[in-house]
């Protein structure tokens, strides 16, 4: 199929009639046949695939650089087998060539104390993104935290478990995805309290700024856990509401109160769960819903 191009002219006879060809990509001359270019170039997406059963891989590249690879996926291997695409034994002059090359390309291979702590941190990481169940872009941006310490040397003499869980925690909080300290300390098997020192030397040598912790976050998790249903959380989030805009929440734990505000919203909309129930789907101690919950009854209206 030919579309009409009005956009240049002819450079061999200067008439406005140049034509497109959809399926080969050329274009040309309409009136003389003075082919312009022979080929398009292709304008789409690098890394999309749709890979038919039993036919050839429609893609023109690999995958994308990620920060999640410590040489962000940009690596050559050289197969080991000395066979071509086809499958036929190469050339003893061919042979001699790739076995130089396969020994220019170990040797450009970073060996550094540095690249080996990062290989071993991003593979800690790799571990961590099931047991903590975070999105890709969490665990790119704790990748990217963990390179900025690493270019500020502040890994050094420090455990490399509990610098890349803290760079996760740190990446979780930058992104407000709603994972405590104490769900990374349990998915890295590290001490809470060796994690609280990295964040906090992260937080201070990179200057992160960080956003305040959404306690409105906090209440779908803890209701998928119970079960709870959708108008009792309604009713919670408006709960929080209210209290976020009288400077109630201020300084208080974003799980606890969201675990009172549950329990609060459970009491008015009649659902039997006790506070141990939510204490521990939360997080928290029972001693604090008790305490929140003062806070926030104290605004709501006499009927409940």
């Amino acid at each position: 199929m030919d579309s009409f191009n009005q956009n240049s002219n002819c450079l061999r006879c200067g008439k406005n009639s140049i034509l497109v060809d959809e399926v080969t990509g050329e274009q040309f001359c309409g009136k003389c046949g003075y082919v312009i270019t022979e080929k398009s170039q292709e304008s789409g997406p690098e890394w999309r695939s749709f890979q038919k059963d039993g036919g050839a891989d429609p893609a023109r590249t690999g995958a994308p650089s990620s920060l999640m690879i410590h040489d962000m996926g940009l690596s050559t291997v050289i197969n080991p087998l000395n066979k071509d695409a086809s499958g036929k034994p190469l050339s003893t002059s061919m042979k001699s060539t790739i076995e130089r090359l396969r020994t220019w390309d170990s040797r450009s291979q970073v060996h550094a104390p540095v690249d080996r702590n990062l290989r071993q941190a991003l593979s800690d990481l790799n571990k961590l993104k099931d047991k903590v169940s975070v999105p890709a872009n969490v665990l790119e941006k704790a990748a990217y935290i963990y390179r900025k310490a690493l270019e500020k040397k502040l890994v050094r003499g420090r455990s490399i478990s509990a610098m890349i869980a803290a760079s996760l925690y740190a990446a979780c909080r930058d992104t407000e995805t709603p994972r405590t300290l104490k769900d990374v300390s349990d998915a890295a098997n590290v001490k809470r309290k060796d994690i609280a020192r990295c964040y906090r030397l992260l937080h201070h040598e990179l200057e992160l700024k960080m956003p305040v912790v959404d306690s409105i976050q906090c209440i779908a998790r803890i209701s998928s856990k119970l079960e709870i249903s959708e108008k009792t959380k309604r009713y919670a989030v408006k709960v929080l509401k209210d209290a976020q805009e009288r400077k109630e929440s201020a300084g208080k734990d974003p799980m606890g109160l969201a675990a009172t505000a549950l329990y609060l919203s459970c009491v008015k909309n009649g659902v039997s769960i006790t506070q141990r129930d939510l204490a521990e789907a939360a997080g928290v101690t029972e001693v604090t819903i008790r305490n929140r919950y003062k806070g926030l009854k104290a605004e709501q209206p006499p009927n409940l």
